[in-house]
């Protein structure tokens, strides 16, 4: 018995309301938080080989004099320091004075960003993604010869996209979780993850049109779907089982990066069927009453 998919639209569309408003909401009042990569200054990640190992509050008390601190994350093994913009003779000064408070203290990382390339990228981000979008919405139109796949398409990449900016902003507010470079590259490569499922679908769609002229769009739609899913959701846990463990066992650099790759295999794999194919139907039906 073949599931009558187009039925339950509306419950899809609930569905991704419950996930995109929190994130809305979230993105409006609260916003990301950038790293240096965007606002420009410098991160230190040090090791203070002590035990026990000193507070936030007694490192932040002992730079005071040398250097205004934006903000102290404590990992599993080190502290990283995020301030204005340092020279390499004040990296050393930091240095030293935490080792005479503290102790011993190893650099583990060390990079500076000026003001203006951190301005500058961020145009190119955005540039990136207006770029990409708009190229997916005509080469995905002209493939399938309507717009309406092109815009279909285009919604559910951004039904991701909002879902995953909005995780991070709640994940900015309410823990020190900073978006940079490698969350664009997350972003970007999210936007290809979705289209990608989504093109097999309208795909098949096309082949059942040209084998069932004579069905209507919403039997065709539910056949193509239930032909694609099985497939598409065995490729999309492929992906989230290697994603999961890179997460677990993956070092504390790339951590967020691919956090935000799994949640977006999900939604890319959740959008492809149950978002961008049901806008499919609901501009067929629109359409449809135009007509009449």
């Amino acid at each position: 018995m073949t599931i009558n998919f187009a039925r339950f639209i509306p419950l899809y569309f609930v569905i991704s309301a419950i996930f995109i408003i929190p994130g809305i909401y979230s993105l409006i009042n609260y916003g990301l938080r950038p790293a240096i990569d965007f606002t420009g200054g410098s991160l230190l990640e040090v090791d203070i080989e002590v035990d026990p190992q000193p507070t936030d509050s007694e490192i932040i008390n002992s730079l005071t004099d040398i250097i205004e601190i934006s903000s102290i994350q404590r990992t599993s093994n080190s502290f990283i320091i995020r301030t204005k913009p340092l020279t390499q003779d004040l990296n050393q000064l930091i240095q030293t004075t935490l080792t005479d408070q503290f102790g011993p203290v190893t650099e583990i990382q060390f990079e500076s960003v000026g003001p203006t390339l951190g301005q500058e990228l961020l145009r190119k981000t955005v540039f990136a993604i207006i770029l990409a979008a708009v190229a997916i919405l005509i080469y995905v139109a002209y493939q399938f010869k309507e717009l309406k796949y092109g815009v279909s398409a285009i919604v559910a990449m951004f039904h991701d996209t909002l879902i995953v900016t909005g995780v991070f902003s709640l994940l900015g507010h309410f823990f020190p979780v900073e978006v940079d470079t490698l969350f664009v590259t997350a972003i970007l490569t999210i936007l290809s993850f979705s289209v990608h499922d989504t093109i097999v679908v309208y795909d098949r769609i096309r082949e059942t049109l040209r084998r069932h002229s004579q069905a209507s769009f919403e039997q065709i739609v539910n056949k193509a779907i239930a032909e694609t899913l099985t497939r598409s959701v065995n490729n999309s846990m492929t992906i989230i089982f290697m994603l999961s463990a890179l997460y677990l066992l993956g070092g504390t650099s790339i951590k967020w990066f691919v956090f935000a790759l799994l949640i977006g295999t999900i939604t890319g794999t959740y959008s492809s069927t149950f978002t961008a194919t049901p806008l499919l139907v609901v501009w067929e039906r629109l359409a449809k009453k135009k007509r009449q």
